[in-house]
C-alpha cells in the first residue's frame, strides 16, 4: 500500500506521535531478558505462553500479572516493579538498538515542520534513556509515559496527554505504532493510524484497522513522497 501526501501529509496533520518499545528501539527482547531474570529469582515460572499476554502491559500491569499467578514474598510488588525497570535500564544502555528507518523518518517530519511526539507504555525515565542513546531527543517536542495517566494502553489517554502538549488536535495527529493495543489506543484518540507490526505478526488480519502498514519504519519516506 502506498502513503498518499494527500492523506497523510497534506497541511491538515500537524503532528506525527510515536509509540517507542518495538517501534523505535529494538527492546522487546531486552524486556524479556529483564522480566525473565527479575520474576524467575522469585519462584516464577516465566513461561512463554503468559509471557505473550504481558507484552503490550504497563511494567506495573506486567508485575501484577506475575503476582496473581505466582504470588511472592520478601519483597514488594513495587521493588519488584523498580528491579525490572532497573535491569531493563541497563540493557537498553548496553544493547539498545534502534529499528530499521528511525532516524529517517524523524527526519523527514522535521523537514515537513512537523510537531513531533512520543507516547509510551514504559515508564518515564526510560524515554530520556531510548532517547539519548538513539540520539533522537532533540527531534522530539513533548512526550508522555502512561505512567502518569489513568490507565495504560489500549485506553487514549497517552495519546491524547502528547497531542495537548503539542498543541495539535487529536484528529491532525499520525501515530504510529507496533502493536494492536497501542493501534487502539491511537485509534480511540481519533487520530490517523500507521502500523509496523513485528514479522510474526504482519498478516493478522487485527492490523486491517490501521490506516496504513508497514514492514518497517524505512518504508516510509518512500510511500509518502509516492
Amino acid at each position: 500500500m502506498k502513503l498518499s501526501g494527500e492523506c497523510f501529509c497534506g497541511e491538515i496533520k500537524q503532528a506525527a506521535i510515536f509509540d517507542m518499545d518495538g517501534l523505535l528501539i529494538d527492546s522487546e527482547p531486552l524486556w524479556q531478558q529483564a522480566e525473565l531474570q527479575i520474576f524467575s529469582s522469585l519462584g516464577v515460572n516465566v513461561s512463554p505462553e503468559l509471557a505473550a499476554k504481558t507484552a503490550a502491559m504497563t511494567t506495573r500491569d506486567v508485575t501484577r500479572f506475575w503476582y496473581r499467578h505466582f504470588p511472592w514474598s520478601g519483597k514488594t510488588l513495587e521493588q519488584v516493579e523498580l528491579a525490572v525497570i532497573d535491569r531493563v535500564e541497563t540493557l537498553m544502555i548496553e544493547k539498545g538498538t534502534a529499528m530499521d528507518g528511525v532516524v529517517e523518518t524523524l527526519q523527514w517530519f522535521q523537514k515537513q515542520q512537523f510537531k513531533v511526539g512520543l507516547s509510551t507504555n514504559s515508564p518515564a525515565r526510560l524515554i530520556p534513556v531510548v532517547l539519548n542513546k538513539l540520539g533522537i531527543a532533540d527531534y522530539f517536542h513533548a512526550v508522555s509515559s502512561a505512567e502518569h495517566e489513568i490507565q495504560g494502553k489500549p485506553h487514549p489517554a497517552v495519546y491524547l496527554s502528547t497531542a495537548k502538549k503539542l498543541n495539535v488536535a487529536p484528529e491532525n495527529c499520525i501515530a504510529f505504532e507496533d502493536s494492536y493495543s497501542g493501534l487502539l489506543a491511537a485509534k480511540k484518540a481519533n487520530m490517523q493510524t500507521i502500523v509496523v507490526p513485528a514479522s510474526a505478526e504482519f498478516m493478522d488480519e487485527k492490523f486491517a484497522i490501521s490506516g496504513l502498514k508497514l514492514r518497517s519504519l524505512s518504508a516510509f519516506e518512500g510511500a509518502c513522497l509516492a
